[in-house]
């Protein structure tokens, strides 16, 4: 599978939704993280990421006018351990309880399905990295429905236990804009990285459309110490 140029992938696409990004540095020295969400509704737009402990959660940039809470918010990322949840909704605490409980990723999802949001029926996208003894290895995951059915479930899992340099994968939820929205299809993309933290937020934030796009949190784990870089922009501002 060729490498696709992450920026290019974003600035064609007025509405991949949710996207998760992971991967490694160039340089081998990081873990790459990735995290944005898009909105085209103004329930969708009110919000913003905010920081909590070393997880992040979505709160509404104007809580008055917060009108649906359900889907949109919930924690993004949640650490345990040596391993970081990220995904588009509230299966982060599912798959965050069944790691706890000596369980996996896969178990977790194993338990949802899809957003309940019809016609579209949004999918749930998931990742999780693991950083140890200096390597890491991640996981991606999408649930969705068959075509828009609700009563038919689709799961995918995919494992990369050997990360190559300057690469990473690549999934959202959409893919593209649309009435009803058609799901994400496919593998997730190889993609490039960048090793500069800020580089690599400034490019995916510059890439998102510019009406459609919310917020954005990267992250990057330094494989020999553990230690997370974090950055967050969001479009609006919190009341």
């Amino acid at each position: 599978m060729n490498t696709l140029e992450l920026a290019n992938e974003l600035a064609n696409n007025s509405y991949p939704g949710r996207g998760i990004v992971i991967g490694l540095t160039p340089d081998k020295t990081s873990a790459v993280i990735g995290y944005f969400i898009m909105g085209r509704s103004n329930n969708s737009r009110n919000r913003v990421f905010i920081p909590h402990s070393n997880d992040l959660v979505t709160q509404a940039a104007d809580p008055s006018k917060m009108e649906d809470p359900s889907l949109i918010i919930y924690a993004p990322v949640r650490t345990i351990d040596t391993q970081t949840i990220v995904t588009n909704g509230d299966q982060t605490d599912t798959i965050y309880d069944h790691i706890a409980s000596g369980k996996t990723f896969e178990d977790g999802l194993a338990t949802r399905t899809f957003e309940p949001d019809a016609p579209n029926y949004t999918p749930r996208i998931s990742g999780v990295v693991d950083c140890i003894g200096g390597d890491c290895t991640y996981k991606l995951s999408i649930l969705k429905s068959c075509n828009h059915n609700p009563d038919s479930v689709q799961r995918f899992f995919y494992e990369y236990k050997q990360p190559v340099a300057a690469q990473g994968h690549f999934i959202h939820t959409y893919a593209c804009d649309g009435d009803p929205i058609p799901s994400f299809t496919g593998e997730p993309k190889n993609v490039n990285t960048i090793n500069d933290i800020d580089d690599f937020t400034n490019m995916l934030w510059s890439s998102l459309d510019k009406d459609n796009k919310v917020s954005l949190f990267v992250r990057y784990i330094d494989l020999a110490t553990s230690e997370t870089n974090d950055r967050i922009i969001n479009q609006y501002s919190q009341v």
